[in-house]
This record gives C-alpha cells, sequence and structure tokens, in this order.
C-alpha cells in the first residue's frame, strides 16, 4: 500500500555513521511517492549525491543493496534535515498535477474544519480566497494559484511545510505522508 519505488538521497556516508564501528557505505532518504524516510545500504563503490534518484523495488538495483528500514525525522542527519525541504519541493514539482488537484478538490473535514486549512499559515481568509477563486475556474498550475488568491503564500512551500509536519509527527492527520511508525511495528518499509 505505501511502498516506495523510487527515493532521493537526502545524505550519503560512504564509511557509514561516525559513531558505527560497522563501515558500510549508507544513505539516507527520501520516497518520492509518499514521502518515507528511509536508510539504504549502498553497492560498495557507489557514490552518491544529494538529490539523486535512485531504484529501490523489488527488481534488481544498481545502487541499493538492501533498504535496512524506516527512520524518523529525529534519526535524520544534520544534512538530510537540510536537505529535505527542496527534496520534498522537488517531488511536488514533478507532480504538479497531483497537488494541483489537492487545491482544486480537497473538502471539508468536519462542520468547522476545512482540509485546506490543514495547510500552515492558511485561516479563514484564505480559505475562503481559494475556495472563490477554484469556484469561478479549477486552477491549472502552482503560477496560476498565486496569481489568482493574491494573499495566500507560495502555495509549493505550504505544501512543503504540511509534508514536514507530517514528517516530524506534530499532524494529527496524514495528507500527503506516510504516518511515522508506531513504536510496536517493525521497521519494514
Amino acid at each position: 500500500m505505501f511502498r516506495e519505488d523510487y527515493s532521493l538521497i537526502l545524505d550519503f556516508m560512504p564509511t557509514g555513521y561516525s559513531t558505527s564501528f560497522k563501515k558500510e557505505p549508507v544513505a539516507q532518504a527520501m520516497g518520492d511517492s509518499f514521502f518515507t524516510l528511509l536508510e539504504l545500504i549502498t553497492k560498495e563503490g557507489v557514490s552518491l549525491r544529494l538529490r539523486d534518484r535512485v531504484y529501490i523495488g523489488p527488481e534488481v538495483r544498481e545502487h541499493v543493496n538492501s533498504v535496512r528500514g524506516r527512520l524518523d525525522y529525529n534519526d535524520l542527519t544534520t544534512t538530510a534535515k537540510n536537505e529535505l525541504p527542496g527534496a520534498i519541493e522537488q517531488v511536488i514539482r514533478a507532480n504538479e498535477q497531483k497537488y494541483i488537484d489537492f487545491y482544486n478538490k480537497a473538502g471539508a473535514v468536519t462542520v468547522r474544519q476545512h482540509t485546506l486549512e490543514m495547510l500552515p499559515n492558511v485561516g479563514k481568509k484564505h480559505l475562503m480566497a481559494i475556495l472563490e477563486a477554484r469556484e469561478k475556474k479549477p486552477f491549472e498550475s502552482f503560477v496560476d494559484v498565486k496569481e489568482r488568491v493574491k494573499l495566500l503564500p507560495d502555495p509549493v512551500k505550504l505544501l512543503t511545510d504540511r509534508i514536514i509536519e507530517e514528517l516530524k509527527g506534530t499532524t494529527k492527520n496524514h495528507l500527503f505522508a506516510r504516518p511515522p511508525q508506531r513504536e510496536d511495528f517493525d521497521r519494514r518499509y
């Protein structure tokens, strides 16, 4: 259901973690479908750059030996945490229509709250402006959202910030990212 086939490299350590006794090449990565944070064991001699997109699915892998498991946000290295917003934005921009559809189709969660209000810094005024604009004509791109909803901050940044909140585990509902692992489950991705 939440299986990732490709991931973006957030950090690559050719000799592993500095605190680890075992010296094997390790990468921290983010799945590009469900934003799952993962730890990868890469093949010897492989060199990866930040934000390289690598195959991690069930077929033959060119760069990765194995997926060790899921990571929590707090397990990420400083480099990975710094790289995360740019990687999320890269995925959002590569799948623009999917996220424009979110702006066009998001509905009410309860009588008092709309899904769009779950985005950081979107209150009732922004909500009403988005709903009025999309009622006149569905949004076609992020540029269209930005032009037609004047006071709204960058729509890509709103999505990125929301996904980071979800990855940190600070939100109750998950709109985009795979929910953080529960402690009573194993670390399989």
